[in-house]
């Protein structure tokens, strides 16, 4: 087990070095911008160097995972259009057709699909029925979109990967699906190459993005693994509203701010530098202790979910927990500006009124 996850810790390791000359060649580069605050021009290739480890894997072990063609041709061509995204910027209608129809054939061929939200407000279990392959559709896209917005600072989509996926795998194994529990083990030493080279741990000149070609892929194999652990007829091996906290940060930061763009009539997918992390560094939090601090929320949510699954705490309480931390998130967004006015005056932070669009 220690040689195999070695050889695929090393192997994500050269397929990133070999990636990034190939992306500076074809342009498949991120320049700086008003948005983006980095230095020169850097390849987006995480997330390819991580979908070829794991497809390579996966070829030579299909058994480790349902429907594994299926599986592998999804992120491939997730991977592809993320690609094309970041290279030519894609029209937001055309990355969510793609997403779309990926859903559809998921649901098609792997019968993936939610059936059964459980119990959420304790009146009973919730069946979808019709509605399932709907909620399905927005579920997918939405877990894809929650991963993809999420990556704004060095470090924040992979460490958040890592938090999701380890708790995944943790809750699999319990429930002695070790298959799986090990494809998420997998993916979090795929995912600790790219995070050294995107900290630049190994140079700034071998500095590297995840691209929205890894976010796309990960928030699919997010919700691929989610629904596959609680949607199996008699089966499942987690519940439904375990998945909230397990995605709780990347989730909760999503919706809020397209409620928020919403409101002050934006498209929700127009990029900003609203998100929790800008909010986190506008406090005074330098990217690193922004990072660290994320994780750690984001570690804690998972943790609950964990325990609600050990101890069986009944699904409503976990459902209104989730809402009640969303809520008090929300607000706070929303009217982040006296907020940040609040903490500056307490922070003795330098003197300036904080507004949107700031």
């Amino acid at each position: 087990m220690f040689i195999d996850l070695f050889l695929t810790f090393f192997i994500a390791f050269a397929i990133l070095f070999l990636m990034r000359k190939v992306a500076r060649r074809v342009g498949l580069v991120d320049k700086p911008s008003g948005r983006k605050m980095h230095t020169g021009n850097v390849p987006l290739v995480g997330g390819v160097a991580i979908c070829i480890t794991i497809v390579n894997y996966i070829y030579t072990h299909p058994n480790m995972i349902n429907h594994a063609n299926l599986y592998m041709l999804c992120i491939c061509g997730l991977t592809a259009v993320g690609a094309l995204d970041d290279r030519f910027d894609l029209s937001v209608k055309i990355r969510m057709l793609v997403q779309a129809l990926i859903s559809v054939a998921m649901i098609y061929f792997a019968n993936a699909e939610l059936h059964t939200l459980g119990n959420l407000f304790g009146f009973g279990v919730i069946e979808l029925g019709l509605f399932g392959v709907v909620i399905t559709v927005f579920a997918v896209i939405g877990c894809i979109n929650a991963f993809n917005m999420v990556d704004g600072i060095d470090g924040l989509l992979g460490g958040l990967s890592v938090v999701t996926f380890g708790a995944i795998g943790i809750l699999l194994s319990m429930r002695n699906e070790q298959s799986l529990s090990y494809l998420c083990l997998l993916l979090v030493v795929c995912m600790v190459p790219y995070i050294i080279m995107n900290l630049g741990l190994t140079g700034r000149e071998r500095k590297v993005f995840m691209g929205d070609a890894g976010s796309m892929m990960i928030g699919f194999t997010v919700i691929w693994l989610l629904i596959g652990a609680s949607q199996n007829p008699g089966n499942a091996m987690i519940r439904p509203v375990t998945a909230l906290w397990l995605i709780a940060v990347p989730l909760m930061d999503m919706v809020a701010i397209m409620i928020r763009r919403i409101k002050q009539g934006k498209s929700p997918f127009k990029p900003d530098r609203e998100h929790l992390h800008h909010i986190c560094q506008r406090l005074g939090c330098s990217s690193t202790q922004t990072l660290i601090l994320i994780c750690f929320v984001a570690t804690l949510f998972a943790s609950v979910g964990i325990i609600g699954e050990v101890f069986l705490i009944p699904e409503f309480l976990m459902f209104y927990g989730f809402i009640t931390l969303f809520g008090v998130y929300l607000l706070i967004l929303i009217n982040y500006c006296t907020v940040m006015n609040f903490f500056r005056r307490k922070l003795a932070l330098p003197e300036k009124e904080y507004s949107a669009g700031k």
